[in-house]
């Protein structure tokens, strides 16, 4: 029997320790007309996908242990469950008509319907065609990941964008763009706790953030060229003006910096939460709406579907580092370990 030297085994346990410490994880792109894209960030490459066995994936999402990855599919009204460790599709669960926008919390999937959405928003600045008919309420399915199913509905209004949660998990906070209101309802059971109307502040609220504290809250107007802040019981506290049409947001990990991608301007900017001053704008491309941080904090992937392109961003010079090519119309990204972003969220 040949015997391996010592040196040689402790080289080879220190080379594995030292590339599993260099491990940065792995992002997952929806790509609108393809299925999920796997990057590397190791190597800021794509390195495989994902069939879904499903049309137009738009949100996507990740459980907190990394078993399984959530997309919600357009055309075919349900979610796929992909299995992470073997990257094969596991099932598909309805939902609802015009899934999007996907949380995935404490075990439960938080998914966005609209079953009057015709997928096309309506002109800045112009009444929508259907006024004369009734708005029906968008609503929250709710799936249990345990149980392989939805198990409730939760009541929206018009065309539900954006979902979050409170720092202490008691209540769900959900924009509607369609009436300009955002909703706040019972963790628990769904009920409506309270309606905020952002009217006279801008239109159209889209995407909805916590502060990592707790204490405050950020909400983008995609038409009013703004975000407002508010406080945590929900209290408007002030409005900032951005660049045209912003929609994706995110707190890096400490809460010191506030991110908003903004399609039209083509930006991402970047502001101090200390006094909300902007501190940067990066050129970005076309129809940059969600984005997430690596696990590591160190570089930003925004999705840029009109681009076809995933951009990379260095965290701390502000600057785009890389071009991802993505021809399928990315549109939303998560990263796993769990990291901060416009569809995620570290807690």
């Amino acid at each position: 029997m040949q015997f391996i030297k010592p040196a040689v085994v402790l080289g080879l346990l220190i080379s594995s320790l030292f590339a599993n410490a260099e491990d940065r994880g792995k992002a997952y792109v929806s790509n609108q007309e393809g299925g999920v894209s796997i990057i590397n960030l190791n190597t800021m490459e794509t390195e495989g996908s994902i069939d879904i066995q499903a049309k137009n994936p738009r949100g996507i999402g990740v459980t907190e242990d990394g078993r399984f990855l959530i997309t919600a599919n357009k055309d075919n009204e349900n979610l796929s469950v992909i299995d992470l460790k073997t990257n094969q599709f596991v099932k598909h669960i309805p939902v609802g008509k015009n899934p999007e926008f996907v949380r995935v919390y404490k075990g439960y999937v938080f998914v966005s319907t609209e079953p009057a959405s015709s997928g096309k928003p309506p002109v800045a600045g112009q009444e929508d065609d259907d006024k004369d008919e009734p708005k029906i309420p968008a609503r929250i399915a709710v799936v249990d990941l345990a149980k392989g199913k939805k198990i409730r509905d939760i009541i929206g209004g018009p065309e539900t964008e954006g979902i979050e949660f409170s720092k202490s998990g008691k209540e769900i906070i959900v924009t509607n763009e369609a009436d300009n209101t955002i909703t706040v309802h019972n963790f628990s059971n769904g009920k409506l706790l309270k309606t905020i109307s952002t009217k006279k502040y801008g239109e159209r609220p889209r995407g909805i953030k916590v502060a990592p504290n707790g204490k405050y809250y950020v909400s983008t107007l995609e038409y009013g060229n703004s975000f407002i802040v508010l406080d945590n019981q929900f209290k408007h506290l002030k409005t900032i003006a951005t660049g045209e049409s912003p929609y994706g947001v995110s707190f890096d990990r400490e809460g010191k910096r506030l991110f908003v991608a903004t399609s039209k301007a083509k930006t991402l900017e970047v502001y101090d939460t200390t006094n909300f001053e902007k501190i940067k704008d990066i050129p970005t491309g076309r129809r940059c709406w969600h984005f997430s941080f690596s696990p590591d904090d160190k570089d930003i992937l925004l999705a840029c579907g009109k681009s076809d392109e995933v951009l990379v961003i260095d965290a701390e010079k502000l600057e785009v580092t890389k071009h991802i090519p993505h021809k399928e119309i990315p549109w939303g990204v998560v990263a796993y370990p769990k990291a901060m972003g416009t569809l995620d969220n570290v807690q």
